[in-house]
C-alpha cells in the first residue's frame, strides 16, 4: 500500500488537537492541584474538595449536554460552523486565562466551569469537521494523528509551565504566581496554534436552509431524535459510548485528585502525567496504523478491556510507582479509544448532518461524562474514600463493552445488506 501523507487541511485540523490538549493537560494536572491547595487553605477537607471538583466537572458537561444537539444542528447550516466554533474557542481560551485571577476556591470552580463549557462545546464543531477535511477511508488515521500530536504538542506549554511551578522559588516568584503564568501561557498557546484552522477551514457538507436557520435546526433535532431509535446501529453505539467513554473521561479528569487522596506527592503526579502524554503519542499513531490492518471495532473492544483492567488495578493503588505504572497503561489506550470512537461514528452518520449527530455524540460522550464524575463525587463524599467511585467505573466499562459488541454486530449486518443491494 502506498504511503499517504497528511494534506494541508488535515494538518491544520490536527493542530486544534495540539492546541486544546494544552488545556486538558492543565485540567488533569495543575488545575486540580492548585484548586485543592486553595480549598485546603480555606479549610475544605480532601474528600470534600474532590467531591466539589467532581460536581464542577459534572455541571460543565451537563450544560454542554443540553446545548450540544442545538449547537450541532445549527452548525450544519451553511456558513455557521466556523463562527460557532470560533465563539466557543474564545470562551474556552478566555476562561483558561481567567483561572489566573486570585479568587477563592468557589469562584475558581465557577471560572473552571466556564472554561470547560467553552472547550467541550468547541469540540462539537471540531469533531464534525472531520467529514469536511478528509475521506471516510482516512478518518481513522487522521483522527488518531489528531490525538497523537495533541498529546506530544501539549507537552511543550506544559513543560514550560512545569518548570515555572517546580523552580518558582529559585527564580524568585511564588508558587501561586508560577501557576498563574501557566494558565496564561496555555491560553495563548491554545488560541495561537488554532489560527491556521480558523483562516482556512471551509464547510464542505451542510444543510440548505430556506429562511429561518434556528427554527429549522430545532425541527431537524426533533426529527433526528424521533428517528434515532430506528437507526439501531447508531443508537446502540451511542449507548455503549455513554458507558465506556464516561469511564475514560472520569479517569482522565479525576486521576490527579484521586492520586492526591491516596497520598501521591504533587511532583510525582505532575511528572507521571507528563509521561502519559509522551507515551500516548506513539501509541495513538500505532493504533491509527493498526486500523488499516484490523477492524476499527476490534481495536475499540481491546481498548475497553484495557481500561477495565486499569480501573481494577487503581483500587489497590497507594504507592507512587503504582501511579506511574497506571499512567503508562492509560497512555497505551487513551488516544486509541477516543480517536477510533470519533472516526467510527463519523463513518456511520450522514455527512451533511455531521454537526447535528456530533451534538448528540457529545451528549453521550463528553456531555454525559457528568455521570461518572458525579458518581465519583457522591460516592467519595458518602464513603470518605475515592476508591468507592473507582469501583463503580469497572461496571461502566463492562456495560460499555457488551453494548458495543451488539452495536458492532448490527452495523456490520447493515453494511453487508447495503453492499448486496
Amino acid at each position: 500500500m502506498e504511503k499517504q501523507t497528511l494534506t494541508r487541511m488535515e494538518k491544520q485540523w490536527i493542530l486544534y488537537d495540539v492546541g486544546n490538549s494544552a488545556f486538558i493537560m492543565l485540567v488533569t494536572t495543575i488545575i486540580p492541584i492548585y484548586y485543592k491547595n486553595i480549598a485546603l487553605a480555606e479549610g475544605v477537607s480532601l474528600a470534600h474538595s474532590t467531591a466539589y471538583f467532581g460536581y464542577a466537572t459534572s455541571i460543565s458537561t451537563l450544560i454542554v449536554a443540553l446545548l450540544g444537539p442545538i449547537l450541532g444542528a445549527i452548525s450544519d447550516t451553511k456558513g455557521y460552523k466556523k463562527p460557532l466554533f470560533t465563539l466557543f474557542l474564545v470562551i474556552g481560551v478566555l476562561g483558561c486565562a481567567a483561572l489566573a485571577l486570585p479568587v477563592p476556591w468557589l469562584a475558581f470552580l465557577g471560572i473552571f466551569v466556564v472554561a470547560k463549557v467553552g472547550y467541550n462545546s468547541s469540540l462539537i464543531f471540531y469533531d464534525s469537521m472531520l467529514t469536511d477535511i478528509t475521506t471516510k477511508e482516512r478518518m481513522d488515521e487522521v483522527s488518531s494523528q489528531g490525538y497523537a500530536w495533541g498529546y506530544i504538542g501539549s507537552c511543550i506549554p506544559f513543560t514550560i509551565s512545569l518548570l515555572f511551578v517546580l523552580f518558582a522559588e529559585p527564580i524568585g516568584i511564588s508558587a501561586t504566581t508560577a501557576t498563574m503564568i501557566a494558565f496564561l501561557l496555555n491560553a495563548v498557546w491554545w488560541f495561537g496554534i488554532t489560527i491556521p484552522l480558523l483562516k482556512n477551514y471551509r464547510q464542505k457538507y451542510f444543510v440548505e436552509v430556506q429562511s429561518h436557520p434556528f427554527k429549522e435546526s430545532f425541527v431537524r433535532i426533533i426529527k433526528m431524535l424521533k428517528n434515532i431509535r430506528k437507526e439501531k446501529g447508531i443508537f446502540l453505539f451511542l449507548l455503549a459510548f455513554l458507558f465506556y467513554i464516561d469511564g475514560v473521561y472520569t479517569i482522565i479528569e479525576m486521576a490527579t485528585s484521586y492520586g492526591k487522596d491516596v497520598g501521591i506527592g504533587d511532583n510525582s503526579l505532575l511528572l507521571a502525567l507528563l509521561l502519559t502524554q509522551i507515551v500516548a503519542f506513539p501509541c495513538s499513531i500505532l493504533f491509527g496504523k493498526l486500523s488499516k490492518k484490523y477492524r476499527t471495532t476490534s481495536l475499540i473492544k481491546i481498548s475497553i478491556i484495557g481500561y477495565t483492567g486499569i480501573a481494577v488495578f487503581a483500587l489497590q493503588l497507594d504507592k507512587a510507582w503504582e501511579f506511574w505504572f497506571l499512567a503508562v497503561c492509560v497512555a497505551v489506550f487513551q488516544g486509541a479509544i477516543q480517536a477510533l470512537s470519533r472516526s467510527y461514528f463519523a463513518k456511520i452518520i450522514p455527512e451533511e448532518q455531521a454537526g447535528e449527530y456530533f451534538g448528540l455524540y457529545d451528549i453521550f460522550g463528553k456531555g454525559a461524562a457528568f455521570i461518572g464524575t458525579m458518581l465519583m463525587g457522591v460516592s467519595t463524599q458518602i464513603s470518605g474514600s475515592s476508591k468507592t467511585g473507582v469501583f463503580l467505573l469497572v461496571f461502566m466499562f463492562a456495560a460499555g463493552f457488551l453494548l458495543f459488541r451488539k452495536a458492532d454486530q448490527v452495523n456490520s449486518r447493515s453494511l453487508s445488506e447495503r453492499k448486496s443491494i
